[in-house]
């Protein structure tokens, strides 16, 4: 058993106008993924858009329980399969294209609201808010770094934004790594994770409602308020959990399950499913974030092994809950056994699955050892004091921040203050942000620095067909006319109606399989050829004469 494995992210930013709180939400995201992808543009130096997103193949509405919901009966924030397009409310958004000063300022006359970026993730209006897909990985570390990257995304789009503001007349936005407004709105950060299909998905699902249920003892981002508004004084483990209703469905927006069934595998259907988890907080923390890419990996694993322990919660929707209420970890869940459990005893148990099972396979791979020791480590504190893990998890570092403000002013936990220290920890903004300060006063254990993290905002992965997609989009900007998870198409002079590159498997056109073609190609239409001649299934044209 290992934690490698291909997994990724979905982040959606909260989005905030600084002068003006009533500003439309997906004006300012359509504003945000605009200015970035003009910064994009410039520094490729490219003469058109940056590559728009395919949506070819995307089927939303497949469930993995072995049926498709009809379109009519669909929720409209279920058709990820179309372009998003403004609404009339939201007509304003056409003064980007309108605006003279936006436009000489920018270099740009058009509204983006999907590209896809060199380093091969995408960036989008998604659900009014501005949404970074990270690139494909193989590792939970690479995962946690392709997250931050896309932190990095907003930081830089943030800048561009507030840079060109006094000549465009346009709302100066900010963004927050955050997953609710407390208005009763909660937005996603989600995981994905590439299973085999031949793994029955109620087995999954059995497996897996336990583990989130208590996954946020480590994981959770911490939360001012209870309940989806916030209007019960106190704090909590999650920032998510508030806003979940059932065990399992395909719905991701509204009534919330804790396992999702979205069958979309962006992968040969036949051997692959993408597990699509939206149940997860949005991690600044890079421990945190470790903790919860690799953990998933190993309980991955151990259903896929046929190890998995049985845990099955009585009620996981209210163990979810019942959790992520009590910072103190004491709260008992129970099971449909009879036991009563806490958070922490639940991620124990599945510890040492984890552990037994590994120790009859042979000594793990460096990664895999770091997560297991990490999460010994984590539950051990946690058991004994939690406030040590203030420099490693979000939750405590937020709480324990929190509790110096209360001691020091004698706030209660309904006082606004405190949910303004709750927000600022999510601030993007190195200088604004309490994450970000804490981390430069040296009170924030990370795994990369800020150069690590800026690199991988410009390039992709080597080692997962992100990389084949990333170079692409950096090498012949012009181009590439549209992308998406598994294709990639080309608009080129010499070959009629273009070319469209399949990418059906994830661990393929990798830095080691056709770096040495894409590196000595002069332009895109000869890489074509090239790979035409070298990998013939995957090339699509018109014509090559």
């Amino acid at each position: 058993m290992t934690v490698r494995r291909v997994m990724g992210t979905e982040t959606e930013y909260g989005v905030l106008a600084t002068g003006n709180p009533h500003a439309n939400a997906t004006v300012l995201s359509t504003q945000v993924v605009t200015t970035y992808a003009a910064l994009v543009r410039r520094r490729l130096g490219a003469s058109r858009t940056t590559a728009d997103w395919d949506y070819h193949g995307e089927t939303p509405l497949e469930d993995a329980r072995g049926f498709t919901v009809p379109r009519e009966q669909a929720d409209p924030s279920q058709l990820t399969d179309v372009a998003p397009v403004l609404t009339a409310e939201e007509v304003a958004a056409e003064a980007l294209r309108e605006s003279g000063p936006w436009a000489e300022s920018m270099d740009w006359a058009q509204v983006v609201m999907n590209t896809v970026l060199p380093n091969g993730a995408r960036l989008y209006v998604d659900h009014s808010h501005p949404e970074y897909s990270s690139p494909e990985v193989t590792t939970p570390r690479d995962a946690v770094l392709w997250d931050a990257a896309g932190d990095r995304v907003a930081l830089d789009a943030v800048r561009a934004v507030a840079a060109s503001a006094a000549s465009t007349g346009l709302d100066v936005v900010n963004l927050y790594k955050n997953n609710t407004d407390n208005k009763s709105v909660s937005y996603g950060a989600h995981e994905n994770y590439l299973v085999p299909r031949a793994v029955p998905f109620d087995r999954l699902a059995a497996a897996l409602l336990p583990f989130f249920a208590s996954r946020q003892v480590m994981c959770g981002a911490g939360r001012v308020g209870l309940g989806p508004r916030g209007r019960r004084p106190g704090f909590q483990l999650s920032q998510r959990a508030d806003f979940f209703e059932r065990e399992i469905g395909l719905e991701t927006t509204v009534h919330r399950p804790i396992v999702n069934t979205r069958d979309e595998p962006h992968a040969e259907r036949g051997r692959h499913r993408r597990l699509h988890v939206i149940i997860g907080d949005a991690n600044l923390s890079h421990t945190a974030g470790l903790l919860k890419f690799g953990t998933t990996s190993l309980v991955l694993g151990l259903v896929e092994a046929g190890a998995a322990p049985d845990l099955g919660l009585a009620d996981p929707v209210a163990a979810l809950q019942a959790i992520s209420h009590d910072p103190s970890l004491r709260a008992t869940v129970a099971l449909r056994d009879g036991r009563e459990l806490t958070g922490v005893q639940l991620q124990r148990l599945y510890l040492e699955a984890a552990r037994a099972h590994e120790a009859a396979g042979g000594e793990p791979d460096p990664q895999t050892r770091e997560v297991l020791e990490l999460w010994e480590e984590v539950l051990d504190a946690l058991e004994t004091d939690p406030l040590s893990l203030a420099d490693r998890l979000d939750w405590v570092a937020k709480y324990a921040l929190l509790r110096g403000y209360r001691e020091r002013d004698g706030l209660a936990w309904d006082d606004p203050r405190l949910t303004l220290v709750d927000l600022q920890y999510a601030d993007v903004r190195p200088e604004k942000g309490l994450y970000h300060r804490l981390v430069a006063g040296g009170r924030m254990r990370t795994l990369f620095g800020a150069e690590e993290i800026e690199r991988a905002a410009g390039a992709p992965p080597a080692d997962t067909r992100a990389w084949f997609r990333g170079h692409l989009v950096s090498r012949f900007p012009d181009d590439v006319l549209t992308a998406n998870w598994d294709s990639v198409s080309l608009a080129l002079p010499g070959v009629r109606r273009g070319a469209r590159i399949a990418m059906p498997e994830p661990l393929d056109l990798t830095r080691e399989d056709v770096g040495p073609l894409v590196g000595s190609a002069p332009d895109a239409e000869h890489l074509v050829r090239a790979l035409a001649g070298a990998r013939p299934a995957l090339v699509h044209t018109g014509s090559l004469g």
